[in-house]
């Protein structure tokens, strides 16, 4: 009864342990079990809250996500199908655009833009209310999956194409000029539509909702091997280099203003066509960096809250990559006064009657 009171009192320390004896157990025995027990508890319960604070933040970001995913896939998607659209109709309508190989390919760049945000983001959106459509069947996986990689790659070689385009259109040499027409235009978007399709093919083969998770997952080690590579490859280390090397060289060949009036480039489409470069390497970069870090990490073995982490961050990028899809229509209206015009005249029309003869030979 002795110790009981001076615990509860307490009045403990080392003096109050010297003089109790329990079962010949010495006291100070005793007091040293005492404090290994009391240090462990309170170790036990700090990391239990340390624990608890970490489950609220991985839960917060988690929710954020879900916020981000919602709320931005919806404003990226309405204003890309938006923009798309005003960059189809400008593109057609126009007749110095109808006819320019450049205009060409980012007008199918942006048909191809409206289907990729339709499907692919569309899809996201509903994975952040929970919902992933990829579980429904292995029709949705395959064709979700076969979808992603050829639109995403048709897009990217549009590009690619309109900024090589540009770059022959603005050179000295009669026979790099000659090879900007809007036939040979034709002609590669074909083909680039073809491979697009055609490469995407083991995708649908290689896709499947696993037993196991119930996830649509890749279920070829090969495969998944050569996805790491095209991801990180021809959907962002060939459009960056390809664009940044010509992008350069168009740079490089407008600086001749005897050049330019000689061949009557379109500065405007010059412009644009720069302006895409920037645009394609500040949405790409952050996500091949992305991908190159999931690709080289693959391997090891990582807990919950890093993995959590790191969705977090792979879903703020891959809505910035979706970001890419949506706003060419505003980059063009920043970089042309010709393309705000067309704009103004054609759709908000707001053309004055002595505009209407001179715009109608544009």
């Amino acid at each position: 009864m002795l110790l009981i009171d001076r615990l509860q009192s307490g009045d403990v320390n080392h003096d109050t342990w010297s003089d109790i004896s329990i079962d010949g157990t010495d006291g100070s025995i005793l007091f040293l079990l005492f404090n290994a027990y009391d240090e462990t508890f309170t170790a036990l319960v700090r990391i239990l809250l340390f624990q608890t604070v970490i489950q609220r933040r991985n839960m917060s970001l988690i929710y954020i996500a879900q916020q981000i995913t919602i709320y931005g896939g919806c404003c990226i998607l309405i204003a890309g199908v938006f923009g798309n659209a005003i960059d189809i109709y400008i593109f057609s309508v126009v007749p110095s655009y109808r006819r320019n190989p450049a205009i060409f390919y980012f007008r199918i760049a942006s048909i191809t833009n409206i289907i990729f945000l339709m499907i692919h983001l569309s899809i996201r959106i509903a994975l952040g209310f929970g919902i992933d459509v990829t579980r429904i069947s292995t029709s949705w996986c395959k064709s979700r999956t076969y979808l992603l990689y050829s639109l995403a790659m048709i897009v990217l070689s549009c590009i690619c194409m309109a900024m090589i385009d540009q770059f022959l259109v603005t050179s000295r040499h009669v026979k790099l000029r000659n090879l900007s027409n809007i036939r040979w235009a034709h002609r590669l978007v074909i083909i680039i539509i073809i491979i697009g399709f055609l490469h995407a093919i083991p995708a649908a083969l290689f896709y499947d909702i696993l037993p196991t998770t119930g996830m649509c997952e890749i279920t070829n080690s090969n495969y998944a091997t050569y996805r790491s590579a095209f991801l990180l490859g021809t959907l962002t280390l060939i459009p960056i280099i390809v664009t940044l090397l010509f992008g350069y060289l168009t740079y490089r060949n407008i600086h001749s203003v005897r050049a330019l009036a000689e061949q009557h480039a379109d500065q405007h489409i010059v412009r644009m066509t720069l302006f895409q470069v920037v645009l394609v390497n500040v949405c790409l970069i952050p996500y091949g960096i992305i991908v190159t870090y999931s690709y080289i990490t693959k391997n090891q073995m990582k807990d919950a809250s890093r993995l959590i982490h790191e969705s977090f961050i792979v879903s703020l990028l891959t809505l910035w990559d979706y970001g890419y899809y949506s706003v060419t229509c505003y980059v063009f209206f920043i970089s042309s006064p010709k393309f705000r015009r067309a704009i103004r005249d054609r759709i908000l029309f707001c053309r004055s009657r002595n505009q209407i003869g001179n715009f109608g030979a544009a």
